[in-house]
């Protein structure tokens, strides 16, 4: 998927990773531990079927939101990739999109991750698949 880079029209100036060099941000199963996330998965999943998402019954589809955790625990630099059920692009309604959006930079819980002993800045992202226009699964 690439480098999340800063861009200063849409990501928080607050933010900060703690390493300037892009290279040292790793993807979230570099630890071997994987996802992490106090509460585990089951938390976020509660959290969904608390909001009151629109969309229409007939959508389909994945929409995916990526970021970076830093070495704090905190997250920042989110982007969105919707997708259809054949995981080609398409546009979803934008109101589940800034739903989902505002509900992902809102979750606090974030583990900070270590490699070789050294806190590191780290990609995660959470996918909702969308089923008759609702979220179905959260993956990973």
């Amino acid at each position: 998927m690439g480098n999340i880079e800063f861009d200063n029209k849409q990501d928080d100036p607050h933010f900060k990773k703690c390493s300037n060099n892009e290279r040292r941000v790793f993807q979230y199963y570099n630890d071997s531990k994987g996802f992490q996330f106090e509460g585990e998965k089951i938390r976020i999943e509660n959290g969904i079927q608390a909001l009151n998402l629109s969309e229409d019954k007939n959508s389909n589809g994945y929409i995916t939101i990526r970021f970076v955790v830093n070495c704090e625990g905190r997250t920042g630099m989110f982007r969105v990739q919707q997708m259809d059920e054949n995981y080609i692009a398409k546009k979803f309604n934008q109101k589940i999109v800034n739903q989902l959006l505002l509900f992902t930079k809102d979750l606090e819980g974030w583990v900070p991750k270590k490699i070789e002993k050294e806190k590191v800045d780290y990609y995660q992202y959470v996918t909702y698949k969308i089923e008759n226009g609702k979220v179905s699964e959260i993956l990973p």
